[in-house]
């Protein structure tokens, strides 16, 4: 019998009207808005009416590099949720929002798999309620309102030449990496380079996930530099008097979105940086929201532990003050295969050697895990019919031999029944004695240093290269008072290393820095690795080619 795809199972599926999700976590009618019959926003105000709640316990879900193998962390996240709502535990799960780009690039969808999924699949792939579309229109104001200065006389004394604002677009598109705008006379502009980024990198979108309510959202937004004068002194859109309007663009943006898994637990999806150019976490606001209205709480960071959990724990808990209560690493057999240089085509077949080969790759982000940041740690193993006794049991005894439990995961053939034991480990770690959580690296140390520290630490690289230009950006951007700032490092998601052909967990590699650039209204550093591109482009053969629309609307394709 053939597999159902996930869009088949997703369009089977018996969604509950979203008023009955919002009533599973005690929200009342004019706490939220509906948008449509399954989709709803949650005013964010409500966080401050439930200040003197106590939390519940919040479950980070990272995994493994990522490999064409696949390794099903979203439909881990989802699954688990449904698991503990089984269980009797009031849940709630905390996601990013899809990124257009991804959608029709390499993957097609980004809601889960299988029996894990949230619903209603298409629309939360194809525009949702609009907010990155409002993140993409901030951007550009900004940009718009930038050059209309220049343009009109500029008395700020902006030098074209040392712009760094990008346009944004939310779709992966190389030919607008490097442009050259404004071009076709006096009253068409000053022309200049320029480029655009996808949307998931802005720093408005960075900033609409660390914001955590308007007011902050108003302030960090006009923290933003834009460039710098002929004299050197940094722009912002403070400068520009643009944070007005851009917050105007957000304001309902900001409210988070409600949604339901296949077993209708609550979703809330908010925000959507990538790990790899960006920080990889969904909005503090629904994580916060989440916490307050449910007892535990799942949330997952993008790829590998290595950027995704890296960037959660490093600058998102250190920005906002939250602390996971533990952490669940996604892996899969066919995946540490791959790691063990196993091609795509074979990885069916049982191969020990190559397994073991790979499995170093999960015991780094183990290691990390538990000695870096001093959390408690499961691995989720998620189960493929076509691994053996041998493959399984390879892994569960070298995840042992760390002193921590490693369980089989079986949620995208059977939903939160398939989570189960998953579920029932996440509650025994989460009632332990809490460690104080360890960052990678100390606030005081030096931007270079603390680059070095995330390299040597979480990467297991011996050290970092910067270019003559990285240094004197960074050595600038601590004069101008930056220094204090967490480091976001754009890396390949990959590879521990910034090479993503090495595969596994290398050894003995070095990081080259080529470049760093000051995200101020987020709070952090950005510094560029390898030749990771924050405007990603389409593959050979783009997601898009096969998803279409038939003549009664119902959509084709999509994962």
């Amino acid at each position: 019998m053939a597999h159902l795809s996930d869009m088949e199972i997703a369009r089977q599926a018996q969604m509950r009207p979203v008023g009955q999700i919002a009533e599973k976590l005690g929200l009342k009618e004019a706490d939220w808005e509906p948008y449509g019959r399954y989709k709803a926003k949650v005013n964010l105000k409500l966080i401050d009416k439930m200040q003197e709640q106590p939390d519940g316990k919040l479950v980070l879900v990272t995994a493994i590099n990522p490999t064409p193998a696949g390794e099903g962390k979203t439909t881990v996240s989802v699954g688990l949720g449904d698991a503990l709502s089984r269980l009797g535990k009031r849940t709630a799960i905390a996601l990013r929002e899809p990124s257009l780009g991804p959608v029709f690039g390499v993957k097609g969808g980004a809601a889960g798999g299988g029996y894990a999924q949230v619903v209603p699949m298409d629309e939360l792939n194809l525009h949702f309620t609009g907010d990155l579309h409002a993140i993409t229109a901030a951007n550009n104001l900004l940009a718009a309102l930038l050059d209309n200065h220049i343009q009109q006389g500029n008395a700020l004394g902006i030098d074209p030449r040392r712009v760094t604002w990008k346009r944004a677009l939310d779709m992966n598109d190389r030919q607008l990496r490097q442009i050259v705008s404004g071009l076709g006379g006096r009253m068409q502009g000053m022309p200049r380079e320029d480029g655009f980024q996808i949307t998931v990198a802005s720093e408005v979108m960075a900033i609409f996930c660390l914001a955590k309510d308007l007011k902050d959202l108003k302030k960090r937004l006009a923290a933003i530099v834009v460039g710098y004068t002929y004299a050197g002194k940094a722009v912002t859109a403070g400068d520009l008097k643009a944070e007005g309007a851009m917050c105007a663009l957000l304001k309902d943006a900001l409210n988070p979105n409600l949604v339901q898994t296949l077993e209708h637990t609550p979703v809330l999806i908010h925000g959507g940086p990538f790990a790899n150019i960006a920080h990889g976490c969904n909005s503090v606001i629904a994580t916060r929201m989440a916490l307050k209205l449910a007892d535990y709480v799942v949330t997952e960071a993008g790829f590998g532990a290595d950027l995704g959990a890296e960037k959660f724990l490093d600058i998102k808990c250190r920005l906002s003050g939250l602390r996971p209560h533990c952490a669940v690493i996604v892996a899969t057999v066919r995946a540490l295969k791959s790691h063990g240089g196993v091609a795509k085509d074979a990885l069916n077949e049982e191969n020990i050697p190559a397994l073991k080969a790979g499995l170093p790759n999960l015991l780094r982000h183990v290691r990390n895990i538990t000695q870096v940041y001093h959390l408690p740690v499961v691995v989720a193993l998620n189960r493929f019919p076509t691994d053996t006794q041998a493959e399984v049991d390879s892994v569960l005894e070298a995840v042992n031999a760390l002193g921590v439990k490693a369980v089989l995961c079986d949620v995208w053939a059977k939903g939160g029944e398939g989570g189960k034991a998953l579920a029932q480990e996440v509650l025994a770690l989460c009632e332990k004695p809490r460690q104080a959580l360890h960052f990678a690296y100390e606030d005081t140390l030096s931007l270079e240093e603390k680059v070095e520290a995330v390299v040597q630490k979480v990467y297991g690289g011996e050290g970092v290269d910067f270019t003559a230009a990285a240094k004197r950006e960074l050595k600038k951007l601590e004069q101008d008072g930056f220094g204090a700032c967490p480091v976001c490092v754009a890396k390949t998601q990959y590879s521990f290393s910034d090479d993503p052909k090495k595969l596994g967990a290398p050894e003995g590699f070095r990081v080259t820095v080529r470049s760093a650039k000051v995200s101020a209204g987020a709070g952090f550093v950005v510094v560029l690795t390898g030749d990771i591109m924050t405007m990603p482009g389409l593959p050979k053969v783009p997601a898009a080619e096969q998803i279409d629309v038939d003549e009664q609307g119902e959509i084709t394709g999509l994962f």
